[in-house]
């Protein structure tokens, strides 16, 4: 059997208690970086992309797209998740409405040089 002084057993005999609150206490910083990271990264980013995909489902015939591959045209027909764009004069091309990165809605587009 060891034996161990009385001071060394009455440290021990406190240090359980004391141990979950170091535990909280040292987890407190970690949680406070992630609420901050939620405010400041993660929140706003999930807004843009729930604004982004509402901006895609409301596309429609004569609005003026640009593609995530810098494609920009007019949609001449919406068929589901599939577009048709007019990129010019009698060309016309299908793109997945996923990879349509900005929409500018028929009538709102201002003059060119003005």
């Amino acid at each position: 059997m060891l034996i161990t002084p009385a001071y060394a057993q009455a440290a021990a005999g406190s240090a359980a208690p004391g141990g979950a609150a170091a535990f909280f206490i040292q987890m407190m910083p970690l949680a406070l970086i992630f609420i901050i990271f939620w405010f400041l990264l993660i929140r706003p980013q999930q807004q843009r992309a729930k604004q982004h995909r509402a901006m895609i489902d409301a596309v429609k015939k004569g609005d003026s797209i640009v593609t995530g591959g810098g494609l920009v045209g007019k949609v001449t027909k919406v068929e589901g998740d599939i577009v048709e764009v007019e990129i010019a004069s009698g060309v016309k091309v299908k793109a997945i409405k996923a990879t349509l990165s900005d929409i500018t809605p028929t009538g709102s587009s201002k003059p060119a040089n003005d």
